[in-house]
Order: C-alpha cells, then sequence, then structure tokens
C-alpha cells in the first residue's frame, strides 16, 4: 500500500543511496530533502496507523460494554 510506513522508510533508503551516489551538490541535496519528506511521511503513516488501532480498540471495547446486560 502506497500509505505504508514501510514504502515511504524504503524510498528514503533509496533517495539516501542515491544521495550517497551523486557527485553533484545540488542532486545530493535534493535527494536529502527527498529522505527528510519520505520520513516524515513514514513517520506520520505510523502515527496514523497508531490512532487508527487506538481508536478502533476503544470502539470495540464501547461496544462490548454497550452489549453486556445490566444487573437489577
Amino acid at each position: 500500500m502506497a500509505n505504508d510506513a514501510a514504502f515511504f522508510r524504503a524510498q528514503a533508503d533509496r533517495a539516501r543511496s542515491d544521495a550517497d551516489a551523486a557527485s553533484l551538490d545540488n542532486v545530493r541535496d535534493r535527494a536529502m530533502r527527498s529522505v527528510a519528506a519520505f520520513e516524515a511521511m513514514a513517520a506520520s503513516a505510523e502515527r496514523v496507523t497508531r490512532l487508527r488501532t487506538e481508536r478502533e480498540a476503544a470502539t470495540a471495547a464501547a461496544q462490548a460494554d454497550a452489549a453486556e446486560p445490566v444487573e437489577p
């Protein structure tokens, strides 16, 4: 999936390799900006995944509480 943190990390690694292989400063700088952008996207994707998991767990817990019969 294109929003997967692993994909963004792989792209950052590829950009880092491009930066290491670059002989021109501007090409190296561009690649390093790409590394920073992909790392930020990976962190964001990880945060979204964590928040989604927490929200789903809270929703499941709330539904389980609502489904339990209330004792008089």
